[in-house]
């Protein structure tokens, strides 16, 4: 009997071994604000070098109809773990109370179940239970599926600005920080450059220091499971802090870019990513790791920056961060497999943030749970180059008041960017009607509003919009 029970256990062993060294590691890197016209990959007249990202691009597939499920940072990075629109939660709660359930899938629980070493580096902005800064903070990565965690609660502009790590305060925010303003020279927006919210911060921090800080942490797990001897693969989530506000580029980035501070900080965050490649390479895990590169929204970028600059960071499309225009949201989505994707590749397929767990699903053969990760479709044929471009991976899609299907796509309601105005006291979107059709086969720069002039599709549009907003999925 225990003989029996002991080649069972080593059977099962094997068994696990063998799934372990099929499955790829997974590392996902998130940038924080970056436009699809930075990259030079994206965009051939950026002013920006971006030689890690051009790589990835190279080496791997790149999508150029990929989309956050939100236009601003929180929204999109609760699609991205949990497979769900964030119009499903109030995301307002966010500075208040965990936005993702207790007990809601995430990419990192399915990843744990399926066997994977997880861990998340790098900028949270989903809520937290926040009683205090002494005891525990629940609610964060740790208690959704990261088996480590070691970051920020949000952005590097929002207080009170500590290091988590697991699940405390590195040091809790007993010092203060006075507030700073942008230098007209670094942006023509107050909450462009050298942009943070006064508040609290731990003492001795520097803001500074967030961004390498995240990326040292990251190398150093990649580094670690490289050198461990365990058949275990890894998922490493790096949310990186930049080239969200506020723009600070160390040193040897200053004045390297055409694109003013801005540029200088956007190289930096490609630097980043070029070091935890590096790391991939140097300790042999590249062949079998799955890597994918994107950013949460669009840039904080008007008009008036690419007449300063001469560099578009929005690629030519209209709106910018908070926007339902492309800009807001249609974002660089790079994947690189190694003996998967195909080198160069390039895709039309529209994708969400949202598919992306169901495509991790489908990598390491797990099933979704029916009540699970509702608006999540797989692109894993994609990927592999099983799936015609004429054949959809999603039969529609929604981001904050937008609503896509095919070509056409319907605006609800007007943008309300206030918070992010010029000094000209204008914002996009003001002025605009709160109904807006557009073909983007036609039109993809929005500027031929359609609603008038084809009722029909317009009427269609809306009520199609409308039963998703008060139905339970878009998955089947």
């Amino acid at each position: 009997m225990n003989a029996l029970r002991i080649l069972l256990l080593l059977a099962l062993s094997l068994a696990s071994l063998a799934l372990a060294v099929d499955r790829p590691n997974v590392v996902l890197l998130l940038v924080d604000d970056m436009g699809y016209g930075d990259p030079g990959c994206y965009n051939p007249r950026s002013k920006i070098a971006t030689p890690h990202l051009d790589r990835l691009a190279r080496e791997g597939l790149r999508f150029t109809d990929a989309h956050a499920p939100g236009a601003v940072c929180h929204p999109s990075r609760y699609g991205l773990l949990t497979g769900s629109y964030p119009f499903r939660t109030d995301v307002s709660l966010w500075p208040k109370q965990p936005l993702i359930k207790d007990g809601q899938l995430t990419i990192a629980s399915l990843l744990a179940a399926a066997g994977y070493r997880t861990a998340m580096v790098g900028k949270w902005h989903l809520g937290f239970d926040e009683p205090g800064y002494d005891g525990p903070l629940r609610g964060g990565p740790v208690d959704r599926g990261f088996g480590s965690f070691f970051g920020f609660r949000a952005s590097t502009d929002i207080p009170p600005y500590f290091y988590i790590s697991g699940d405390r305060a590195v040091a809790p925010p007993t010092a203060t920080i006075a507030e700073s303003r942008s230098h007209p020279s670094l942006g023509g927006s107050p909450v462009q450059g050298e942009y943070w919210r006064g508040g609290g911060i731990a003492p001795g921090l520097m803001l500074q220091d967030v961004l390498p800080r995240f990326t040292t942490e990251a190398v150093r797990i990649v580094r670690e499971h490289g050198q461990s001897a365990a058949a275990q693969p890894f998922f490493l989530y790096l949310a990186l802090t930049g080239p969200h506000t506020p723009w600070l580029p160390s040193p040897e980035f200053k004045g390297r870019s055409a694109a003013g501070r801005y540029g200088d900080f956007a190289m930096m965050v490609d630097a980043a990513i070029g070091l935890v490649l590096q790391a991939l390479d140097d300790t042999g895990q590249a062949g079998n790791t799955l890597v994918v590169v994107t950013s949460d929204n669009g840039p904080v970028w008007y008009p008036a920056d690419t007449q300063r600059t001469g560099h578009d960071s929005t690629g030519g499309f209209r709106g910018m961060k908070g926007s339902n225009w492309e800009a807001g949201h249609r974002v660089p989505f790079i994947v690189r497999w190694p003996g998967k994707t195909k080198a160069g590749g390039v895709t039309a397929q529209t994708i969400c943030f949202t598919d992306v767990l169901a495509t991790f699903a489908a990598i390491v053969g797990r099933a979704l749970p029916a009540d699970a990760a509702p608006d999540s479709f797989s692109f894993l044929p994609v990927l592999l180059g099983r799936q015609d471009e004429s054949d959809p991976v999603r039969p529609n899609l929604v981001v904050g008041q937008s609503y896509r299907s095919g070509p056409w796509k319907w605006i609800e309601a007007r943008d309300r960017l206030e918070w992010a105005k010029p000094e000209s006291g204008t914002y996009p979107g003001r002025d605009e009607p709160p109904a807006q059709l557009y073909h983007l086969g036609d039109d993809p720069h929005e500027t031929k509003n359609l609603a008038t002039a084809r009722p029909e599709i317009a009427v269609e549009m809306r009520n199609a919009f409308a039963r998703i907003r008060e139905g339970p999925r878009t998955r089947p």
